[in-house]
């Protein structure tokens, strides 16, 4: 039977949840030791037993369950281990693969695993990821990997062990996406009898998927530029488009990829009434090892994902492209208005690693819907220049609403960090590597940092003086 806690206060619930967390945790680690342990007492070989049925007669054999560097284990062992862990055999077998992948292959990982400093489930799907790679290739998802995951969201977390792997091995990874491309391929589902409709399922590169939606979204916004045209094609729609939705709309506009001609006249007729606005913008993260030439051609593309360097060449090959200059973030900004001009919200972005709410941050900075907040509020009255980047919190409009009406105090420490504390007291500090506990002495240090230093340095200038 689970036993709550008695005590019915706001500050009693979230104490117990930060232990439960870190029970949880525990729990977690102790069954990883476990399966290891059992794994070590199964390590030797028992085709050398006394009366040993040989292997290929179905006797019991050592086989490498973890990746290269990962010691063998008896094949038919984990099946009463997973008896007792009540799950089925090859659930126990992938549980210990990890397992021995993280002790063996990524020590660093497995460290903070052990010190529960992160969650066991993303280290192990680290592990899975990073099986391929052999010891001596893991040491850099290992190394990039354990810098991360104390602090980082899992879904961060996950797409810099993606990129790290495919950094790792450049050669496999371009090997598999050539075998991919094999399997490119378009098919058609049979007729629903009862709504009539039939599904369309493709296989394609990244790029060519980007540029079809696109497309999709250039032809509704014609639709909705010039219903006339529409009308034309599809007298059978109803009265105000308005009635339909944009995925009812796309679903149209699908259909019209198969008429070229259709589609021209729509798109000329739509844009002679208003600009056309064909651009979009990529945003790639580049280490300027990358940039120079030293190392593997990496980037990260918003919303996408790592890709090498000639999959962005295939994503931008027959688009006009403008490069634009790389902003130095070490400048500032500022303006006397209340709303926040694109320039300050871009160089916010580019600092932070998406929302910056404790434990949000996600892995698209520049293409996440997210609102503007003022760190500080916006006093009509006060100083000009309260509008910037050095007062600019990026919020999800869910976080935003929480933060606004419930009561939470923020404080931006510098570019890129802040510190939250929440109605009942907890506090965090997010930075773009991730969010941290921070204690009620911390937090004093932070908000007094700047009185600190300015006492340090009326310090040290009294003792020269003296010492002159």
């Amino acid at each position: 039977m689970v036993v709550l806690i008695s005590e019915d206060s706001p500050a009693a619930v979230l104490a117990a949840s930060e232990a439960a967390l870190t029970e949880r945790r525990t729990a977690q680690v102790k069954d990883l030791l476990l399966v290891l342990q059992w794994a070590d007492l199964h390590g030797g070989d028992p085709q050398r037993e006394p009366g040993a049925v040989p292997a290929r007669f179905g006797g019991d054999k050592l086989v490498e369950l973890g990746g290269d560097g990962t010691p063998s284990v008896q094949d038919l062992c984990v099946h009463e281990l997973a008896i007792a862990r009540q799950t089925h055999p090859m659930a126990t077998r992938s549980t210990m693969a990890d397992a021995l992948d993280l002790r063996h292959r990524l020590p660093r990982v497995w460290a903070q695993v052990v010190e529960l400093a992160c969650e066991p489930w993303v280290a192990c799907k680290v592990a899975r990821m990073s099986r391929r790679l052999d010891r001596h290739q893991v040491e850099v998802v290992d190394a990039a990997v354990a810098e991360a995951i104390g602090g980082q969201s899992p879904g961060r977390v996950l797409t810099i062990a993606e990129a790290k792997v495919i950094e790792a091995d450049t050669a496999a990874h371009a090997a598999r996406l050539e075998e991919e491309r094999r399997r490119r391929g378009v098919w058609l589902s049979v007729t629903d009898v009862e709504t009539g409709t039939r599904g369309v399922f493709a296989r394609v590169e990244p790029s060519d998927a980007v540029w079809v939606d696109a497309m999709l979204e250039r032809i509704v916004d014609a639709f909705l530029a010039r219903p006339d045209i529409l009308r034309a094609h599809h007298p059978d729609l109803p009265a105000a488009l308005d009635d339909l939705s944009r995925d009812e709309l796309r679903a149209i506009a699908f259909g019209w990829l198969a008429r070229p001609d259709d589609v021209r006249e729509l798109l000329a007729g739509a844009e002679v009434r208003r600009k056309p606005h064909h651009s979009a913008v990529v945003y790639l993260h580049l280490h300027e090892s990358a940039v120079a030439g030293t190392s593997n051609g990496m980037a990260r593309v918003e919303r996408l994902g790592p890709m090498l360097l000639e999959q962005v060449t295939r994503l931008l090959g027959h688009a006009q492209v403008t490069v634009k200059p790389v902003l130095d973030l070490d400048e500032h900004t500022s303006v006397n208005a209340y709303e926040f001009p694109s320039e300050i919200s871009e160089r916010t972005r580019l600092r932070c690693v998406g929302d910056v709410f404790p434990y949000a941050a996600g892995v698209d900075t520049m293409t996440g819907r997210y609102d503007d907040d003022h760190a500080v509020p916006f006093d009509p009255g006060g100083p000009p220049g309260q509008t910037g980047d050095h007062n600019d919190a990026p919020l999800s409009r869910s976080n935003h609403r929480a933060k606004t009406h419930r009561g939470y105090r923020l404080r931006q420490i510098d570019d890129g960090t802040y510190l939250w504390t929440s109605p009942h007291g907890l506090h965090r500090l997010v930075d773009p590597t991730g969010t941290y506990r921070v204690t009620d002495t911390d937090v004093w240090m932070l908000e007094h940092a700047d009185e600190l230093d300015a006492a340090l340095d009326r310090l040290y200038n009294e003792l020269v003086t003296t010492v002159s």
